[in-house]
């Protein structure tokens, strides 16, 4: 039998390598040797999970610039944009966090995460990256929202399932309505495209939040539902891409 002691860390790092994410969760739990092991979060086992999962053009590019370690980014792939939750009109990019609307007349097309959330804080960046068009919608919807209708109007916030600010106007949408303008700023500049958008869920508190270029901008809903919620975009314009990473918890401060 093998002494897992008396294995070199390079050894065990790459054994660890080769099991699925939810056994090393378990693994974490044995003993405190594999604990130091799996709480490194830019070891090998971390490191050769990414390179096995991700996109090499996605660990090279400075989309995931605001996880640097492996077992972080490793953790936002799993929550990236759902290929298989979002409109016929949209496809998931190879890199696996950015999504593409095709050039599709009168429709207006939508996509959710892979993970929902209905307990603790979650934020996570918003990308648009390219033109918005007439409406251009980031924020939260639970499985029931739809994620395609004809037109070109803001389905997300379009209903009771959703909750979106477009970037277009800075109007906040719930329920087919207006719940006025956000953030609360006299002439509050528009969205240009780029800019790193924070999206800041609190199902503790029940309220929905956005951060721009590192300030916080205020809570723009309150009274969420205890319901599982996604992140979730919609938009109209051909062509254009949005990339989702997911953060964790935000830090305070």
């Amino acid at each position: 039998m093998v002494n897992w002691c008396l294995l070199p860390d390079h050894v065990v790092e790459v054994i660890f390598s080769y099991l699925e994410v939810h056994d090393l969760r378990n693994c974490s739990l044995v003993c405190k040797i594999w604990y130091r092991f799996l709480n490194d979060q830019n070891n090998d086992v971390w490191r050769l999970h990414c390179v096995r999962r991700l996109a090499e053009e996605a660990l090279k590019s400075d989309l995931l610039a605001s996880v640097p370690s492996y077992k972080a980014k490793l953790r936002a792939f799993y929550h990236a944009w759902n290929p298989n939750d979002c409109s016929r009109n949209i496809y998931v990019k190879p890199n696996g966090f950015t999504l593409h609307r095709n050039p599709v007349a009168q429709s207006t097309d939508g996509a959710r995460g892979k993970m929902g959330f209905r307990e603790g804080r979650h934020a996570w960046e918003v990308v648009w990256e390219g033109p918005l068009g007439t409406v251009a919608v980031i924020g939260i919807a639970t499985k029931e929202a739809a994620v395609q209708c004809p037109g070109y109007v803001a389905l997300l916030g379009s209903d009771e399932h959703s909750w979106g600010w477009n970037l277009v106007d800075n109007h906040l949408l719930h329920n087919g309505d207006s719940q006025g303008n956000y953030p609360l700023l006299n002439n509050a500049p528009k969205y240009q495209v780029g800019e790193r958008i924070r999206v800041i869920l609190d199902c503790d508190d029940n309220t929905l939040a956005f951060e721009k270029n590192y300030e916080f901008l205020g809570v723009a809903f309150r009274g969420l539902p205890d319901k599982q919620l996604y992140p979730s975009v919609s938009a109209v314009y051909g062509n254009t891409e949005v990339s989702m990473v997911y953060l964790g918890p935000p830090l305070d401060g």
